[in-house]
C-alpha cells in the first residue's frame, strides 16, 4: 500500500499569496447581505400584491408576478455566486454526504460556474423581456410619457396614462437578450472543447 506524498510546506510569498483568497470573504458577505435585501423586496412587493390585488387589473397583477419571479431568479443567481465561487475560489464547505448539498456543487469549478451564470442571467433577461413584452402590448395606442412621469408609468404600468416604452427601446432589449443567449452558448461550446482537449491528454498519458 502506498504511503500518501509528503506536502512540502509552501514558501513565505507563496504562503502569503495563496492566503490573499480570504480577501473574497468580505464580498460573499456582501452578497449575503444583499440576499438579505431580495428578501425585503419580495416581501414588500408580495404584500403590495396581497393588499391591493381587489383593485388591480389582470396585467397589472401579472406584471407584479413577473417582478416576483424575477426577484427569485436574481436570488437564485446570487446563491450560485456565493456558494460556488466560495466553494471553488476560497474553501470548501464540506458539505459531501449533507442531505442538502446542491447537485450542482459536488462537480463545480470555474467552467462548470461560468455556464451556470450564464444560463441564470438568459432567466433573468428572459423575465424582463416578457416584462416588456407584456407592458408594450397593454400600452399600445397611449402617448409617450414626458420625463417627469416616466417613473410613475413604468412602476404603474395597470393605471399609467402614457407609455413609457418606446420602440426602439423594446428593440434593444430584445437585442441584448440575443447577444446574452450567443454568449452563453460561446461560454458552453469553449468549455466542451477545453473538456475534450482535457480528456484527449489525459488518454494521451496513459
Amino acid at each position: 500500500m502506498s504511503q500518501p506524498t509528503p506536502r512540502r510546506p509552501l514558501s513565505p510569498l507563496s504562503s502569503l499569496i495563496f492566503a490573499s483568497r480570504w480577501l473574497q470573504l468580505p464580498l460573499y458577505l456582501g452578497l449575503i447581505l444583499a440576499q438579505c435585501v431580495y428578501v425585503f423586496l419580495f416581501a414588500k412587493e408580495l404584500w403590495h400584491l396581497v393588499h391591493d390585488a381587489p383593485s388591480m387589473g389582470e396585467q397589472q397583477i401579472m406584471l407584479i408576478v413577473l417582478g416576483l419571479i424575477d426577484v427569485v431568479m436574481i436570488s437564485n443567481l446570487l446563491v450560485m455566486v456565493i456558494v460556488g465561487g466560495y466553494e471553488t475560489f476560497v474553501s470548501r464547505l464540506g458539505l459531501e454526504g449533507h442531505p442538502d448539498q446542491p447537485e450542482w456543487l459536488s462537480h463545480v469549478n470555474a467552467s462548470v460556474l461560468k455556464v451556470k451564470l450564464a444560463m441564470a442571467i438568459i432567466g433573468i433577461s428572459s423575465i424582463h423581456l416578457l416584462k416588456t413584452f407584456i407592458a408594450a402590448g397593454t400600452l399600445n395606442g397611449l402617448p409617450f410619457c414626458p420625463p417627469e412621469l416616466v417613473a410613475t408609468a413604468a412602476s404603474n404600468v395597470g393605471a399609467a396614462r402614457c407609455n413609457a416604452l418606446t420602440t426602439d427601446g423594446v428593440l434593444w432589449q430584445t437585442v441584448i437578450h440575443i447577444v446574452f443567449i450567443l454568449s452563453a452558448i460561446g461560454i458552453a461550446w469553449t468549455d466542451k472543447l477545453m473538456t475534450h482537449t482535457s480528456h484527449k491528454r489525459e488518454h494521451a498519458g496513459h
